[in-house]
């Protein structure tokens, strides 16, 4: 794990146990730091618990201190229910921020879900002027005190974690010593440092970039801004300001580098004063030796990591091995099986219109399945493609709403669930076609999220006849 100096003796409140919240949990105490960690679930506050059997195997092996520590504050306010329990030393307790005082604290950590514009954390913070972080402000206030390294972020609306993990396989393929974190991967706290030399590589989403206050990137990545996450910002632009500010943290020597190919990406170039390097999809003349990276969207993820890893001295050689030897990432573009000359391809991953557009595009003859919880109520993103769709498929909450959308220009089946979908896809499509899930829409209608629909998409091709 990351552990600093730059955190011992201060206070943190960690609210979130998530494998990133965890993360942080053990990163801060290992530095010395005292911490209050809380989750409304029991069952996640309960792998803080010695004693019951379910504490973390890394704080049992570490001593990690378990237990009230007053001199960062009042333990319990009677209003707050039971006592929060606690273990045997001074360093960590298990209490509610919300019900607890974290004045003179150095930050709260909370999880990137944690919505600031409704969460009422965000009010008594400010109250208290104490700064509202994620792990990897925390990341970038460690880093003074870890080897010589450099660092890689990338954002963007569609195409982060392709364009995250294509840049630490070249990375790779280059013999850097490299790790990737952030929205992909094990939490970065978690990770171990990388030795002198090495590349951190971030994909960051707006949520994280929101509570992010001093993450100086050696190179910074914005591929693609599209409509989307709107409950969480007062509109587009909003929305576009919290892309721009991964650019207005880094010094003017380091190097940005932007796709553009919308309005926004172009208007936050034009605010780039320091090195600007300006990429696109027409860059990349020929995807054919690349079978992880097909259609338009992978050509806009290569020409920004080529950009990228150029920057940081990569030669060509070691790119273009790095291009032709990435296997892809599950659930992207992913070639799930193909049989009797149809393939099935499992781009659940793709959650928003815009970002299924591309996958139409790649492939001339599609069995298409969409549906699931709406983002949004059309489907214009997806339009110029819709000649490549032989039929569509629909399931979940919008199946109704897209059918109604596409029959006057397609055949289109309403099928209500994956399993279906897939069965009926199947029967109907011919050599030289693609069954494609490439949803459009969120998964939580029916899936805990978009693996488990991925997952279910893989299970259910497995299961043809």
């Amino acid at each position: 794990m990351i552990v600093s100096p730059a955190f011992a003796g201060k206070s943190y409140a960690v609210l979130g146990l998530a494998r990133s919240g965890l993360a942080t949990v053990e990163a801060l105490l290992a530095s010395g730091a005292k911490v209050m960690a809380w989750d409304e679930r029991e069952e996640a506050r309960n792998q803080l618990l010695p004693g019951t059997g379910r504490g973390t195997a890394r704080s049992a092996v570490e001593g990690a201190h378990l237990s009230a520590a007053p001199d960062v504050g009042p333990l319990h306010q009677p209003a707050a229910g039971p006592p929060p329990r606690s273990g045997g030393g001074r360093q960590l307790r298990i209490a509610d921020p919300m019900a607890t005082s974290i004045y003179g604290f150095s930050g709260v950590v909370v999880s990137p879900g944690v919505p600031l514009n409704r969460h009422p954390i965000a009010k008594r913070a400010r109250e208290a002027k104490v700064p509202v972080i994620g792990d990897i402000e925390l990341f970038a206030q460690a880093r003074a005190s870890l080897p010589a390294h450099r660092v890689v972020g990338i954002t963007g609306t569609n195409g982060k974690s392709t364009t995250t993990a294509l840049i630490h396989h070249i990375l790779t393929t280059a013999g850097v010593p490299t790790t990737m974190g952030g929205n992909i991967g094990l939490p970065i706290l978690g990770q171990e440092p990388l030795p002198e030399g090495g590349v951190y590589v971030l994909e960051l989403s707006s949520y994280q970039i929101d509570l992010t206050q001093s993450l100086d990137c050696d190179v910074s990545v914005l591929l693609n801004i599209s409509p989307d996450h709107l409950d969480r910002y007062d509109g587009m632009d909003d929305y576009a300001a919290s892309k721009a500010r991964l650019f207005t943290m880094q010094s003017p020597d380091h190097v940005a580098v932007i796709a553009v190919e919308d309005d926004y990406t172009g208007a936050i170039a034009g605010q780039i004063d320091g090195k600007l390097a300006l990429v696109s999809s027409a860059d990349v003349k020929d995807q054919s030796r690349w079978p992880s990276l097909q259609g338009p969207h992978n050509a806009q993820n290569v020409a920004a990591a080529v950009s990228a890893v150029r920057s940081l001295g990569v030669d060509d050689a070691a790119i273009a091995l790095g291009l032709a030897t990435y296997p892809g990432l599950p659930h992207r573009m992913e070639r799930v099986a193909e049989r009797e000359g149809v393939l099935f391809v499992n781009d659940s991953k793709a959650t928003n219109p815009t970002s299924t557009a591309p996958a139409l595009a790649a492939y001339p003859a599609v069995h298409w399945i969409l549906g699931g919880r709406a983002k949004s109520d059309d489907l214009e993103a997806c339009e110029p493609y819709l000649g490549h769709v032989r039929a569509a498929y629909t399931i979940g909450e919008a199946g109704a709403m897209f059918a109604r959308l596409l029959e006057p220009k397609l055949p289109v089946e309403e099928c209500g669930v994956l399993d279906a979908a897939v069965g009926r896809a199947a029967e109907a499509a011919k050599a030289g076609e693609v069954v494609l899930l490439s949803p459009a829409c969120a998964s939580f209608d029916q899936f805990k999220d978009y693996e488990a629909r991925g997952d279910a998409f893989r299970a259910a091709v497995e299961a043809l006849a």
